[in-house]
């Protein structure tokens, strides 16, 4: 940092070499005419000028890689591309004022920024994120909005996932069917998890696709901003889309309609491409040359991730070729067909890329996967082939899990990837230096499955696109945390005045625990900002600037509500978290059980409608046993249980629930043995299900609990044939 500061002015002087420069400059001189009144043009001129802004080319900086040199007369920017200027650019704008980029007229706004001199170039040449416009169909508008916001973050790469079960985004000429029919879905007002598949010949309201003008829009767009469209055509499955428009493309053994899914699907999400019938091969090979025509970028992905073989198994024409070919087994088939689908790519000068499921057989030729499950591991298996690989883990780099404390977000999927999770991840962790050689970076990726409009899209994405950026461009020693957070609040200024629709409050939200302690109640409080106060009631009031700090757990008593929330100074930053705490006989008690959060149970704390919130035990296929201590022998008539019911998830009540009491934890007496029919136990929506039982009076130190796995999921359920599970949550002896 030097002393001083540089400030535009009406006299400043914008200096560039070329064209290139020139058009790279439009969008942010647009800024300064909106939001300080200036109208600067880009001018050639001498290098020495003063009260100027000069770009200059310096080839012995890395491609991506600029120079930005402020002192008090002079701003200089020197690249070796126009991605670095663009860079550079970025870089310059983020130390002005945030109002830089409000939409309207900034008035009394000194536009300065600091001396300064910052060489930077990115860690990783392929700093990538996906946006699923297959499940959600995102207008054109909306996602010409995520690339400027991208651009923001110096993201380099934007993945399109086109095709899925639930939707054919793209116009291809030589099959109109596939949007006519592919684009649209039966309407259905309920999560996506437990929405039924449609009826045969039901209106298809739902739905939309890219023109082909739409495409190359968006690339142009794209590329202006140094940014790169890939493509995704899945194969050979989540083609439920394109099959619902030619259904003899699917393996003959498949019975009845196909229909785009509106939700998971059930047995149909297992419908995919026949890869025994060549004119599949026809058809892939026609889409291919369209998109190659569409979409510049070297890559095109082809999916191949979640295919399910049951109809392969079955299909007379894929065992045929399982034998032409001299195959192994159905995955074999798979990485045969998806090396054919390949090498028509490589003839077309495209590379592969693929999800990390690739590399379960023969990776084709010059492929690029992308590890996603294992933490992103599998890719590892590419990567001693020799193959280059991109980490894309689901945990954490996959959005649609939860951001911050779950009883504060909107309906998901599975747990938590909080900012602090991104922000923390390292991906050459567990590396060797040949593995780390082929690594060419990180994506992001945002499923769409319980999206609703482009405004929770934000909402998912950002701030946590922050945090990935800097994983994405900076090396590990130069990442901290605590650093981190004064330049994103900095950050979310000028999301303020873009309009983003980012997640403000879950940063700030506090996360809770509530552990039985020798028949008292801990209650534990984080957040994972380390830079706010905690401060909490028990009194039933809410907290504020005056309320008492958390330093340490602390023990409440029985009729205290505890309220707490993350505070700066006097503002209140987060939500209020409230923890309305029902005692009842069993609250406080030890739990034993191999089930390793068990405690939940007599926590004193019903759970939200969120299986991973953290207060419930999840039954995954399996039941499961308890055994509560109540201290000492306590008399009682009645027992309750509360579980969780989430249709979507196969979450449902036990098959079958006993009860067993004893005075000395050796010797048991039963008193409940309760089996719950099909029509009982499995219900749709998502709700709390109280199961009671009334019993004669009881002395008993010890309630132990067998519940029994509420088993396979029956026909014309939306997870039909899967395991059910039990979410467990709170047991009451009263």
């Amino acid at each position: 940092m030097h002393p001083g500061v540089f400030r535009f002015d009406g006299n400043t002087r914008w200096v560039t070499e070329n064209m290139t420069q020139e058009k790279l400059l439009a969008d942010y001189l647009e800024y300064f005419r909106v939001s300080a009144n200036i109208g600067y043009r880009p001018e050639s001129g001498r290098e020495n000028m003063k009260n100027a802004v000069v770009f200059r080319t310096n080839n012995g900086l890395p491609d991506e890689g600029y120079l930005l040199d402020v002192k008090n007369n002079v701003v200089r920017l020197e690249a070796s591309s126009p991605s670095g200027f663009q860079y550079g650019m970025n870089t310059l704008m983020q130390l002005l004022p945030p109002e830089i980029y409000s939409s309207k007229w900034e008035k009394d706004i000194e536009w300065e920024v600091p001396a300064v001199t910052i060489k930077d170039y990115p860690r990783f040449s392929y700093r990538g994120f996906m946006l699923d416009v297959a499940r959600k169909f995102m207008p054109k508008e909306h996602v010409l909005k995520i690339i400027d916001y991208l651009s923001l973050h110096k993201i380099n790469y934007l993945h399109l996932h086109l095709v899925d079960d639930n939707g054919w985004r793209l116009e291809i000429k030589e099959y109109p069917e596939l949007t006519d029919v592919g684009a649209w879905r039966a309407d259905r007002y309920n999560y996506f998890s437990a929405r039924q598949n449609p009826v045969d010949g039901e209106p298809t309201p739902v739905g939309g696709y890219y023109s082909q003008k739409d495409i190359r829009d968006i690339v142009a767009y794209a590329a202006n901003k140094q940014i790169e469209v890939i493509p995704e055509i899945e194969m050979p499955a989540h083609t439920v889309s394109s099959l619902s428009a030619f259904p003899h493309l699917t393996c003959p053994v498949v019975e009845g309609p196909i229909n785009v899914l509106p939700g998971i699907g059930g047995d149909l999400s297992s419908v995919i491409y026949c890869a025994g019938n060549d004119s599949v091969f026809s058809f892939l090979e026609d889409v291919i040359d369209e998109v190659t025509q569409l979409f510049p970028s070297e890559y095109i992905h082809i999916g191949g991730d979640e295919a399910w073989k049951d109809n392969w198994e079955k299909c007379p024409l894929c065992q045929n070729r399982i034998k032409e070919e001299g195959l192994e087994d159905e995955e074999a088939l798979q990485a045969w067909f998806v090396n054919r689908i390949g090498d028509y790519i490589r003839s077309k000068g495209k590379k592969v890329m693929g999800w990390d499921e690739l590399t379960n057989g023969k990776i084709p030729e010059g492929a690029t996967i992308l590890g996603w499950r294992g933490d992103g591991r599998h890719a590892l298996k590419a990567a001693d082939q020799g193959f280059p690989f991109i980490m894309s883990p689901a945990i954490p780099f996959y959005f649609i899990r939860y951001q911050g404390p779950q009883w504060f977000e909107p309906f998901t999927y599975f747990g938590n990837n909080t900012l602090r999770d991104v922000y923390n991840y390292e991906p050459s962790d567990d590396m060797n230096s040949g593995q780390f050689n082929l690594l060419k970076g990180v994506q992001a990726c945002l499923w769409s499955e319980f999206i609703d409009d482009p405004e929770e899209a934000e909402y998912m994405i950002f701030p946590r696109l922050a945090a990935f950026s800097e994983v994405a461009w900076s090396n590990p020693e130069n990442r901290y945390w605590d650093q981190f957070l004064p330049r994103l609040d900095h950050l979310t200024e000028i999301y303020d005045h873009l309009g983003v629709n980012y997640a403000s409050k879950s940063m700030f939200n506090l996360f809770h625990s509530v552990r039985p302690l020798d028949g008292n109640l801990e209650i534990d409080l984080s957040c994972i900002r380390p830079d706010v106060d905690v401060r909490y009631t028990t009194d039933r009031d809410e907290p504020d600037a005056s309320s008492t700090i958390y330093d340490a757990p602390f023990e409440v008593e029985d009729g205290e509500i505890v309220r707490a929330a993350s505070f700066v100074g006097a503002e209140r930053k987060g939500e209020i978290l409230t923890l309305n705490l029902r005692y009842n006989k069993a609250t406080g008690a030890s739990v034993m059980s191999e089930e390793h959060n068990a405690g939940v149970l007599t926590n004193g704390l019903l759970g939200s409608e969120k299986l991973t919130d953290g207060e419930y035990v999840d039954l995954y296929n399996r039941g499961g046993e308890f055994v509560i201590d109540l201290g000492k022998k306590k008399s009682f008539s009645k027992v309750t249980f509360s579980f969780l019911n989430n249709y979507g998830r196969a979450v449902h009540l036990p098959s079958e629930i006993q009860v067993s009491v004893s005075e000395n934890g050796r010797k048991y007496r039963l008193v409940v043995d309760r089996k719950l029919s099909e029509h009982e136990r499995l219900s749709e929506g998502i709700k709390h299900e109280m199961v009671g039982f009334n019993l004669d009076q009881v002395n008993a130190q010890y309630v132990k609990i067998l519940l029994k796995a509420t088993g396979i999921m029956p026909e014309g359920h939306v997870l039909e044939n899967d395991p059910g599970r039990i979410g467990f949550d709170e047991v009451r002896v009263e």
